[in-house]
């Protein structure tokens, strides 16, 4: 019977953050950027938040708060750790792009994030493809991933409802950008979940009692 996947980047984020730094890590975050951009502009009334694992090549409109992992540390406009100094439900969209790790990853990003998005709100996970050939770039790094159906449950566990589709993104093989983005994570380097902060009482609606309807009179 297959195993899954471990995810073991969550242990090594300094390792992940040079690796983007590479050639073939560069590749991935600029076949993202469109995708990125699109992902924080979604909820324009509500400013956004984007985690990622080095300095972005292009920069992203808009009212929003852009940091940088830096092993247990965010590092931008301020310098934090988890939990993150930030309101509750102030954010519209929250992308963490290749900066969450397994659930040995203490600084708890996922939940933190979650925290944070307003109700209604999206948050975009973009995680390495256990299945692409790409791998072979990353390949004794220590970098690893796993398939959605983990990240999904992972999603569901922090309360968010995630999209039954992934897509697809980067690369296959070779170390240069690629703009399209495909349903399902196919043979890409990268994938992307997409998850939804649903709408919740804030208190408890007690169900109402169903009274009894009389008995019908006999009929004459």
């Amino acid at each position: 019977m297959a195993t899954m996947p471990v995810i073991s980047q969550a242990g090594q984020p300094d390792i992940v953050r040079d690796w983007f730094e590479t050639p073939a890590g560069r590749a991935i975050l600029d076949s993202e950027h469109a995708l990125v951009a699109g992902a924080l502009g979604s909820h324009p009334g509500l400013p956004w938040l984007w985690v990622a694992p080095g300095t972005a090549a292009a920069q992203v409109e808009g009212r929003g708060l852009r940091l940088t992992r830096c092993g247990s540390l965010l590092e931008g406009p301020m310098r934090c750790a988890a939990p993150l100094p930030l309101p509750s439900e102030a954010f519209g969209a929250v992308v963490l792009q290749h900066v969450v790790g397994g659930r040995e990853d203490t600084l708890g990003l996922l939940d933190e994030a979650t925290r944070v998005l307003a109700p209604g709100g999206h948050l975009w996970l973009l995680v390495l493809n256990p299945l692409t050939p790409y791998r072979w770039r990353w390949r004794g790094t220590g970098i690893a991933s796993a398939e959605p159906l983990t990240w999904r449950r992972r999603m569901r566990d922090a309360g968010l409802a995630p999209d039954a589709v992934s897509n697809g993104v980067g690369p296959s093989w070779r170390v240069a950008p690629v703009s399209d983005v495909q349903n399902g994570p196919g043979l890409r380097a990268a994938y992307a979940l997409r998850g939804q902060k649903r709408h919740l009482p804030l208190t408890p609606v007690r169900s109402r009692r169903v009274m009894p309807m009389p008995a019908a009179a006999p009929a004459a």
